[in-house]
């Protein structure tokens, strides 16, 4: 079957409104895009004609939408971006909560004919699950024709944040939970004072425990917490930023990571597993592991004192380009419909 010609797809939006802040939302439109760039027809609605179901999110409208297409005889690809491991530390009770929400994913997963997740590490994650179903990965990929540097968006945020050119911004995204280092994040603005430290996402703080509320209302001159901003204002930032610090302590992939290193900007991370074998330290990209490590390392970034890596983190989001996620995209669709091909795995794609 030639994917790009008969195989049509009910790309599913249920639940998208919940999400639509967070990295599956981005995941979503970025599948969107690679649908439409590689020219796989798809729905956004149902209808009876479609041939798979591509399901992100584990809200109880998907599981019917994918009991629905075994009820259809149609085939379910499920999007795995949520594990128990990312699940912990973030909103009150989540740790208690876990162990219930392993059994949950494990359900909906289960579900599907195939389960893509975005890196070799949660793939490992989910194979530990117990989940007998086959789990590929596959990354959630970066539009490069967006996020392409420009060195006016970069003038714009400056003049937005009033930030004076010779000012030295920080900046990181990402939800208001400690899972993402908000914590080191504040506490690193209070031991650098001469740089600007800018943090960008949004959650209710009705939400998050005590010590993270606590975190997001300290007051420091070079502390700033602007909120949830848009795709186009996002990309300003980066560009009139002078570093990307992501101290997120567990991830399935961590797009704006992605789109961090596809605008050239220099990155500090922290050294967690999911960066293995892609990401190397001191080759694409600057990897610390406690707060005197981070502390070191932005001075020296900023004042010049190693290299920026910049182009060989371009070159490593390059490879995930939406292009390459499409082209991946179609050969997984394809075989999901050669049931009787043997092997170790029937899926002919390249990991990405």
């Amino acid at each position: 079957m030639e994917c790009g010609k008969s195989v049509k797809i009910w790309l599913y939006r249920g639940g998208l409104k919940l999400i639509r802040k967070s990295g599956i939302g981005k995941a979503w439109e970025h599948q969107k895009s690679a649908l439409e760039k590689t020219g796989v027809a798809y729905t956004q609605k149902f209808s009876f004609d479609y041939d798979i179901v591509q399901l992100n999110t584990i809200f109880p409208d998907s599981v019917l939408a994918a009991l629905l297409a075994k009820v259809m005889r149609k085939k379910v690809v499920y999007y795995a971006h949520s594990t128990m491991e990312d699940f912990k530390k973030s909103f009150r009770g989540s740790d208690f909560l876990a162990p219930f929400f392993k059994k949950w994913i494990r359900f909906c997963y289960c579900l599907g004919d195939v389960i893509i997740t975005p890196t070799k590490y949660s793939k490992e994650l989910l194979e530990d699950y117990g989940i007998n179903k086959e789990i590929l990965y596959l990354s959630n990929g970066i539009d490069l024709d967006f996020f392409n540097r420009d060195e006016e968006s970069g003038k714009s945020f400056r003049e937005k944040y009033r930030f004076d050119r010779k000012d030295k911004v920080v900046i990181s995204v990402g939800h208001y939970i400690e899972r993402k280092g908000i914590e080191d994040f504040v506490e690193l603005a209070g031991r650098i004072p001469e740089y600007q430290f800018i943090w960008f996402g949004d959650t209710n703080l009705k939400l998050v425990p005590d010590n993270i509320k606590k975190a997001v209302e300290t007051k420091l001159p070079n502390l700033h917490f602007p909120g949830y901003i848009s795709s186009e204002e996002l990309k300003q930032a980066y560009c009139g930023s002078d570093l990307f610090l992501f101290l997120t302590k567990e991830e399935t992939e961590g797009i704006v990571l992605l789109e961090a290193l596809a605008l050239k900007i220099p990155a500090l991370i922290r050294d967690i597993p999911v960066y293995e074998g892609w990401l190397f330290d001191r080759e694409q990209i600057y990897k610390g592991r406690s707060l005197e490590e981070f502390e070191k390392l932005i001075r020296d970034i900023l004042k010049g004192e190693v290299p920026l890596l910049t182009e060989e983190g371009y070159e490593k989001a390059g490879e995930r380009s939406i292009e390459k996620i499409g082209e991946a995209l179609k050969g997984i669709y394809s075989n999901v419909f050669e049931p009787e091909k043997s092997g170790a795995s029937r899926y002919s794609y390249k990991n990405i």
